[in-house]
């Protein structure tokens, strides 16, 4: 049997959650029901399946760091990992995985899977795998389509053939999202499956009939692939060839064009958690019909979906509501309401309101860093630096900085100081003044940092020394 290739589209297209910013984080990355993210569960539901060689993961360049680490978290050392140097949809990101998996494997199958899918039976993922890989390694092109359950408008719908070939059906028709009346046709039908926006298909194959459908990305993402560097652990798409590649989703690229399509019915209690209401309809609730995520408590409160990730959150007499507390924004919203959230997120687009562009949690190769609070002239960060992680020996010109260890032990250069800092320890590091920032041990470090000068812009920074290959 030919080695599959799984590819995990990161990218962060699709509908987002709120409230999430533009750039950090999409839904895929975040643990929405339970102790993994979408994306983690994305991969670990792939263990079981046979021929699976190593998993290519395609992401925007701005997600770079939180893949990596949550692939840590999965113990996957060297993950392979294709940065977008801008969005291009999925024909552009499928093409570029279909290349890299080429260097990898002759002709392996690539097995396409969205990050921000939630799949509860397994088992059944796994036989419709088992019926594609056939199709696949005969020359199909071949996709996944969920059976309903409901007249859900929200999805693209696929017509298949009356007859089956070993359980795959000929596809006769895409359809684009419809409205309720086509939508219950379909479904009485019998014959409409919806578009998941899975794949699998022989790698030959996809390019094959890439460049009969879609050229201009073939020869777009072929020159950005060809002209792409290495970084840590990145393969980095080159900007200028990836930036004038058509941006087109593979449905609309190549599945709706070629007559080499099949299609596989998924029955696995699929969803690919467009809202908080689709996200609630498969979570774990209690006695009163609630879901209850973090520190929570609730009084004559009942069918509710909570989520405090930062503060605790208390409710009293509320019934069918969302409520989503993060760093960022609170999000109070009817379960009935709740899908209408993109138009909250275009009001505050349109105001340049900061939380549509940064998020409070930023990651790095060796930690993260959490803005507690700023203000006029001075910003308090909380800082995580992962055993064995290392800031970079750097200074800056329009800020000083105050480091306060909370947790962990520091090894710290300030001037011409070596320092180690235990729990309590600080040191104050002028304008100006060469400093580097070390966690030596296997636990966690943790440092408060107070930002204190006329600028506190990220970019007034100039590196000497950097174990993660940054520029100066």
């Amino acid at each position: 049997m030919s080695k599959i290739i799984p590819v995990i589209l990161a990218g962060g297209s699709g509908t987002r959650l709120w409230p999430l910013s533009r750039a950090k984080y999409p839904k895929q990355f975040l643990p929405l029901s339970g102790n993994n993210s979408l994306m983690q569960e994305t991969i670990l539901r792939l263990s079981g399946l046979d021929s699976i060689e190593d998993i290519i993961i395609i992401c925007n360049s701005d997600h770079r760091f939180i893949v990596l680490e949550q692939c840590k978290k999965l113990e996957i050392k060297m993950p392979i990992i294709l940065l977008e140097p801008i969005g291009r949809n999925s024909a552009p990101a499928i093409t570029a995985a279909a290349l890299q998996a080429n260097k990898i494997l002759d002709d392996a199958l690539l097995l396409v899977l969205p990050a921000d899918h939630l799949i509860q039976n397994i088992n059944a993922f796994h036989k419709a795998i088992d019926v594609a890989i056939k199709q696949a390694q005969d020359g199909k092109l071949v996709t996944f389509g969920v059976v309903p359950k409901d007249p859900n408008i929200g999805y693209g719908y696929i017509k298949l053939s009356k007859d089956s070939d070993y359980g795959a059906y000929n596809v006769e028709e895409f359809i684009e999202k419809p409205n309720l009346e086509n939508a219950k046709n379909y479904i009485s039908s019998g014959s409409y499956l919806w578009n998941s926006g899975m794949f699998i298909f022989r790698v030959n194959t996809l390019i094959s009939e890439l460049i009969i459908y879609a050229p201009k990305i073939v020869k777009a993402v072929t020159k950005s692939f060809e002209n792409s560097k290495n970084d840590l652990s990145f393969i980095c798409l080159e900007n200028n060839a990836f930036d004038s590649c058509p941006s087109e989703s593979i449905d609309y690229a190549l599945m709706e064009k070629s007559s080499n399509i099949m299609v596989v019915p998924l029955d696995a209690n699929w969803s690919d958690i467009g809202s908080f209401t689709a996200l609630d309809s498969v979570s774990k609730k209690d006695n009163n019909g609630n879901v209850i995520l973090g520190d929570v408590y609730t009084e004559s409160t009942k069918n509710t979906y909570i989520n405090a990730s930062n503060h605790m959150v208390a409710t009293i007499g509320l019934e069918n509501l969302v409520i989503v507390e993060t760093q960022n924004v609170i999000l109070v919203s009817t379960k009935e309401k709740a899908h209408e959230v993109n138009k909250i997120i275009e009001q505050i687009r349109k105001e340049a309101r900061v939380e549509e562009i940064h998020n409070r949690k930023v990651y790095r190769p060796w930690g993260w860093y959490d803005t507690i609070e700023s203000g006029m002239n001075f910003q308090v960060k909380k800082l995580h630096v992962n055993p064995g992680g290392k800031l970079s020996l750097q200074k800056h010109f329009k800020r000083a900085e105050h480091w306060v260890v909370v947790d962990g032990i520091a090894s710290v250069i300030n001037g011409d100081q070596k320092l180690t800092l235990s729990k309590g320890g600080s040191t104050f590091i002028p304008i100006g003044v060469l400093h580097c920032l070390e966690n030596k041990t296997t636990k966690k470090l943790e440092i408060i940092e107070v930002q204190s000068g006329h600028y506190l812009g990220e970019d007034d920074i100039e590196r000497f020394e950097d174990i993660y290959g940054r520029n100066k």
